[in-house]
């Protein structure tokens, strides 16, 4: 369990190593003579979406697993409990929906 933050540090560091870095020379070393439809910003854009469903996804991940290992052993003790207990695994799943979701609203912006 201690090694969860240095993971997540990690991951971070080499998602803006490998997507932040070659934006950041590709605009120094164009011209501004060709004309393209491609914002600057565009590399940007995908950058913020996948950090944030990736960001989501992790978050489920972790939050299925605990709440799916508390409802496994709840519903062995009490099986009245199975239903009570499904929607608090659900919840924790939404958590990776609303990251799709906004990372859909992320690369639908204009400009």
């Amino acid at each position: 369990m201690r090694k969860f933050p240095l993971i997540l540090l990690l991951t971070v560091v080499s998602m803006v190593l490998v997507f932040a870095i070659p934006g950041v020379v590709a605009q120094a070393t164009s011209t501004t003579t060709t004309s393209t439809t491609f914002s600057p910003n565009a590399g940007d854009k995908f950058l913020a979406a996948g950090v944030a469903f990736g960001l989501a996804a992790l978050g489920a991940a972790y939050g299925v697993g605990q709440s799916g290992a508390a409802a496994i052993a709840a519903v062995t003790e009490k099986a009245e409990v199975r239903t009570t207990a499904l929607i608090f695994v659900v919840l924790a799943e939404a958590i990776a929906i609303y990251g799709f979701a906004i990372a859909i609203l992320i690369l639908g912006q204009t400009g």
